[in-house]
C-alpha cells in the first residue's frame, strides 16, 4: 500500500494499538486514533506521532455500545472521504470463567470483541472503497481458527472465532473493490494477562515487534492479492 495513507486504529492508546499506531506515524500520514478510556494516553500517543509528522485526530468511544459507534463511524465521515487502512484492534480479555460472568457482561464483550469488527468495517466500506487498493486487519487470537472449550474468557474466544468468520466473509464480499481483509493472530504477548498455560516453544513470549513484522507484510506491495489470510503469530505456542 502506498504513502501516504489516511488510517483507523480502534484501541490505539495502549499496548498493541499504541505500538501499531506508532508504527504507522510518519510525514504524510494522516492517522485517526480510538480509545475508549483515557484521554490523557490517548493523547500521548497523539503526540508521540506528530513528532514523527503524522497528522493525527484522536476518537473516543466505548464500541460496546451501538450508540457509540455510529457517533464514531460519524466522526471518521467528517474527518475524511477516504480510508486507506482499517486496524480492528480494540478489544477486551476478561480475567473471569464462564460460571462467574454475567449475562450483561457476556453481551458487551461480544459487542467489543467481535459486533464492533462488524459494524465498523460495513459502514466504512464506502470510504475503504474511495481509497482502494485499500486494506482492513483484524486482530484476533492464537486459537481463533479452532472450535475448542474455553471455560476461561468465553466471550473473547467465542467472539476471535466470529471475527476469523467475519474476516474470510468480508473478504469475499469487498474483493471486487479492491479492498483486502485479513487477519493477525497473535499469541501470548507481553501486555498478555494471566499465565500462559504452557512453555514457549520459542522460548519467549511475543512482542509488539513480532506482531508489526505481520502488519508491514499485509500493508506490502507484495500482499496485495492476500485476502481472508489469517497469520498466526505465536511463536509456535497455542498451536
Amino acid at each position: 500500500m502506498n504513502a501516504p495513507y489516511t488510517a483507523l486504529v480502534t484501541g490505539a492508546g495502549r499496548n498493541l494499538g499504541r505500538s501499531i499506531a506508532l508504527h504507522l506515524a510518519r510525514p504524510g500520514q494522516c492517522l485517526l486514533l480510538h480509545a475508549r478510556g483515557s484521554q490523557t494516553a490517548l493523547d500521548a500517543v497523539a503526540t508521540e506521532a506528530r513528532a514523527k509528522g503524522a497528522e493525527v485526530h484522536t476518537l473516543h468511544a466505548d464500541l460496546s455500545k451501538e450508540v457509540e459507534r455510529e457517533r464514531l463511524i460519524g466522526q471518521v465521515q467528517d474527518l475524511t472521504a477516504r480510508l486507506d487502512l482499517l486496524v480492528n484492534n480494540a478489544g477486551h480479555y476478561p480475567e473471569r470463567d464462564l460460571l462467574d460472568i454475567e449475562a450483561g457482561a457476556f453481551d458487551q464483550l461480544l459487542a467489543l470483541n467481535c459486533t464492533a469488527v462488524f459494524h465498523l468495517t460495513r459502514a466504512l466500506q464506502p470510504l475503504l472503497r474511495a481509497a482502494a487498493p485499500s486494506r482492513v486487519i483484524n486482530l484476533g487470537d492464537s486459537g481463533a481458527d479452532r472450535v475448542v472449550a474455553h471455560v476461561r474468557a468465553t466471550p473473547y474466544h467465542i467472539a476471535k472465532l466470529g471475527v476469523t468468520v467475519l474476516t474470510r466473509s468480508f473478504a469475499v464480499a469487498f474483493a471486487a473493490d479492491g479492498i483486502t481483509v485479513n487477519q493477525i493472530n497473535p499469541g501470548f504477548l507481553e501486555s498478555s494477562v494471566g499465565g500462559p498455560g504452557s512453555s514457549f516453544p520459542a522460548g519467549r513470549a511475543g512482542t509488539f515487534t513480532d506482531i508489526l513484522g505481520a502488519l508491514d507484510y499485509l500493508l506490502s506491495e507484495q500482499a496485495g492479492y492476500v485476502s481472508g489470510a489469517s497469520i498466526t503469530v505465536s511463536g509456535a505456542w497455542n498451536l
